[in-house]
C-alpha cells in the first residue's frame, strides 16, 4: 500500500479493532500513535509488539470525548512529528437496552463518546491537514448506523450521524485536499463477540451471505485502502465491511 504521509492516529486503539488497525497500519510503514483512556499497559504492550516486528509506534493518552485533551493530543503530535497525515476516529461505546427504558443521559453519552469525539478529531485533523493541502480521515461507523438494530437506538444514532457527518466534512475538506471516508463494519470476530454463545453467533452467521464473521484484520486492511494514495479519488464514501448482510 503506498502512502504519502507520514503517521497516523487512532483513537481507541489499544485493544480489538483498533489495535488491529494499528498493527497493519505500521506493517504498512505509517508511524501509529495508540490513542487509549485507560489501562496503559495494554497501550504499551501493543506498542511493543509494533516496535518488535520492526514498525514505528507511540503510546498517546487522552480522552477522545474531551476536546482540550484531543486538541492538546493533535497539538503534540504535530509538535513531534511535523505533522497529522492521517487520522482514524474508532473510539466509541456501547450501551444497550430497548428505547422504551433508555434514559436520556445514556443516550447522549454514547453520542458523545462516538460521534461527538469523532467530530472533534475531524475538525482538529482537518485544520492540520489543511495547512500542508494534504490529509486522511477515516471514520470507523457501523452497520447498525445504516441498517438499525432494536436495543441499540443510543448507537444507531450515533454511527448514523458518523456517516452523513463524514459527507459533508469530505465535502468541505475537498478544496484543501483532504479526504474523509467511512467505514460500516459488520459483525466481527472480536473480545465483544468471543463472549457470545456458539447458537448466537450461529445465528449470526446464518444471516451472513458469506456465511461467517468477519476480522478486525479485514476491517483494519479496508481502512488502510481509504487512506492510502491508492483511494487517493475517493472521499465521502462508505465502505461496507460486512460479509453481505446489508446491502
Amino acid at each position: 500500500m503506498k502512502f504519502s504521509g507520514k503517521n497516523v492516529l487512532i483513537t481507541g486503539a489499544s485493544r480489538g479493532i483498533g489495535a488491529q488497525i494499528a498493527k497493519t497500519l505500521a506493517n504498512m510503514g505509517l508511524k501509529v500513535w495508540i490513542n487509549y483512556r485507560s489501562k496503559p499497559e495494554i497501550a504499551d504492550a501493543l506498542q511493543a509488539e509494533i516496535v518488535a516486528a520492526g514498525g514505528q509506534a507511540a503510546v498517546i493518552k487522552f480522552d477522545a470525548t474531551d476536546e482540550d485533551e484531543f486538541i492538546k493530543g493533535i497539538n503534540l503530535i504535530v509538535d513531534t512529528d511535523g505533522e497529522l497525515s492521517y487520522l482514524v476516529n474508532n473510539a466509541g461505546i456501547t450501551n444497550d437496552k430497548l428505547a422504551l427504558r433508555m434514559k436520556t443521559d445514556e443516550f447522549i453519552n454514547v453520542l458523545n463518546a462516538n460521534l461527538t469525539s469523532a467530530f472533534i478529531g475531524s475538525r482538529e485533523a482537518l485544520k492540520v491537514m489543511s495547512k500542508k493541502r494534504f490529509g486522511a480521515v477515516v471514520n470507523v461507523a457501523s452497520i447498525v448506523g445504516e441498517m438499525g438494530n432494536a436495543g441499540q437506538v443510543n448507537y444507531s444514532a450515533s454511527k448514523g450521524g458518523m456517516i452523513a457527518m463524514t459527507k459533508s466534512l469530505a465535502k468541505e475538506g475537498a478544496s484543501r485536499n483532504v479526504r474523509f471516508n467511512c467505514v460500516t463494519p459488520g459483525f466481527i470476530q472480536t473480545d465483544m463477540t468471543e463472549v457470545l454463545s456458539e447458537e448466537i453467533k450461529q445465528n449470526y452467521i446464518n444471516n451472513i451471505p458469506l456465511k461467517r464473521l468477519g476480522d478486525a484484520s479485514e476491517v483494519a486492511e479496508t481502512i488502510a485502502f481509504l487512506l492510502s494514495d491508492h483511494a487517493s479519488y475517493v472521499t465521502g464514501d462508505v465502505l461496507k465491511v460486512n460479509g453481505g448482510l446489508y446491502m
